[in-house]
């Protein structure tokens, strides 16, 4: 069977080379041979200015010494990473195991060379290299001018919303990103990071309601040996993790009321200590949050401290909700199919006039993530390219008629009367159920506050499964 990429072989000794290059050749690979790093590095340069590139370069290690093979995997690594690099070599050692390790060669190959092995293993890494540079043709041809960094949208809101996080990245401003869950607030605080000029150092994500209230200091900020029960020994948290990277604060809202002075005192003064330590660390990193809840109102309640909520809203960054922008139904819908034709090795061509009509009609109180994950049930159920209406969940098949109904019609008193609080009970479980349990967005489905919510969800004996959604306690 014939093959087709382009495969770059570097080794210094000459008559490996060309029976290793005469073999990928007979397979029908475009391969280039180098019998030097300075060659194996002009081919590579000309490859990459020519957007001609390879997808493999197979590189002995020793050309004349260790030093050359491991300059030309680093140099490959840092040019293209989408370049998969192969090491040959016949004086294996664990140290340069480790560094080649360390610098993410696709194998490890010693002399003499197994054939079958060795082809085995360039074509593994051809197919991973093309795979990985057909995704991102794919997505650059979607994208167009209507992304930004992962986001999705020709929406005048969401234009707006990218000139804002071009602006902020350069600068370390505090950021705070505001939206309803499933809008993709994390996709927001990633391309901040990625447009700063911090992109290089890491990004460490943190959900504050993920964690449990007596764990979540010790995640921030680590702790030392004996702070508390359970802690064997010294350990650092995100605070340290971090370096010079962004830090994302995901649902900061959550935070519990006696850690957020820890919290604004790291921020003021941008150092922290461990737990149980009283050394005093540098914090270095940049700070961005994001909620799904009001803190405004969370200040007025007394449930989140003022004074931190002003220093976490120096740049605020609204995210529309889906319903809000369906001008972008039709490109998320091309987005997400793209993506899920890459992942589920398949061609998805798109959705019939019948399935954009119902997703048109509704409300998508989970915002993009339920579109998301509605396209991918539809993906992996389907039989056909294009996504019939039969695939649709069951509450998007009558999304028109339901939503006439709301609109055009009042509730129905029965004859025989009916219990306000079963109402007003059964509908508090349905918008837990349409919102995953988030409690801001359902509160806003029934028109009540986030504290009403929570006391009525405690008077009516209701809780949050592990799953998100409210359920009566028995």
């Amino acid at each position: 069977m014939r093959k087709s990429g382009r495969i770059l072989v570097a080794d210094d000794e000459k008559p490996q080379r060309e029976i290793l290059v005469s073999s990928l050749e007979k397979r029908g690979y475009e391969v280039c041979g180098a019998g030097d790093l300075a060659t194996a590095l002009k081919l590579f340069e000309q490859g990459l200015q020519g957007q001609n590139p390879f997808n493999t370069v197979v590189t002995d290690l020793r050309m004349p010494t260790d030093k050359e093979g491991l300059e030309l995997l680093m140099q490959v690594r840092d040019r293209d990473p989408l370049c998969e690099v192969i090491l040959v070599t016949a004086y294996a050692s664990s140290e340069v195991a480790f560094q080649s390790g360390e610098a993410r060669a696709f194998s490890f190959l010693e002399k003499p060379l197994d054939f079958e092995k060795t082809i085995f293993t360039i074509d593994s890494a051809v197919e991973k290299s093309k795979l990985a540079h057909e995704n991102a043709s794919l997505r650059q041809m979607i994208h167009g001018q209507n992304s930004f960094c992962g986001l999705v949208g020709r929406d005048a809101r969401m234009q707006q919303l990218y000139q804002l996080i071009d602006r902020v990245s350069a600068t370390d401003a505090v950021c705070l990103i505001r939206g309803e869950s499933g809008t993709g607030k994390e996709l927001v605080a990633r391309a901040i990071h990625e447009c700063s000029n911090r992109n290089s150092k890491p990004f460490v994500p943190i959900n504050c309601a993920a964690i449990p209230p007596n764990l979540i200091e010790s995640e921030l900020f680590g702790h030392e040996k004996g702070a508390f029960t359970g802690a064997a020994g010294r350990r650092s948290g995100r605070f340290e993790d971090v370096g010079e990277g962004s830090l994302f604060l995901d649902e900061i809202g959550a935070m519990a009321l006696d850690l957020q002075p820890k919290l604004l005192r790291a921020l003021q003064e941008m150092e922290f200590s461990r737990v149980g330590s009283v050394e005093m660390i540098p914090f270095r990193g940049r700070i961005i949050s994001a909620t799904a809840r009001d803190l405004e109102e969370a200040v007025q309640q007394d449930e989140f401290r003022e004074d931190l909520f002003f220093r976490l809203n120096v740049v605020a960054l609204e995210i529309p909700p889906l319903r809000e922008r369906l001008s972008d139904l039709s490109l998320l819908v091309d987005h997400f199919l793209a993506r899920g034709s890459v992942r589920h090795e398949r061609h998805f061509e798109g959705v019939t006039a019948e399935v954009m009509e119902a997703f048109e009609a509704h409300s998508w109180p989970g915002n993009v993530r339920e579109l998301e994950n509605c396209l991918e049930r539809m993906m992996v159920l389907s039989e056909t390219s294009q996504l019939n209406a039969d695939l649709l969940p069951p509450g998007l098949r009558n999304s028109s008629g339901s939503t006439a109904v709301v609109t055009d019609t009042l509730l129905p008193l029965p004859n025989d009367g009916l219990i306000l609080e079963d109402l007003e009970k059964d509908l508090i479980l349905q918008a837990l159920l349409r919102s995953d349990g988030k409690l801001e967005p359902a509160a806003k489905m029934l028109g009540i506050t986030y504290k009403t919510l929570q006391y009525r969800i405690k008077k009516y004996r209701l809780r949050e499964t592990s799953e998100g959604a409210g359920q009566e306690n028995e």
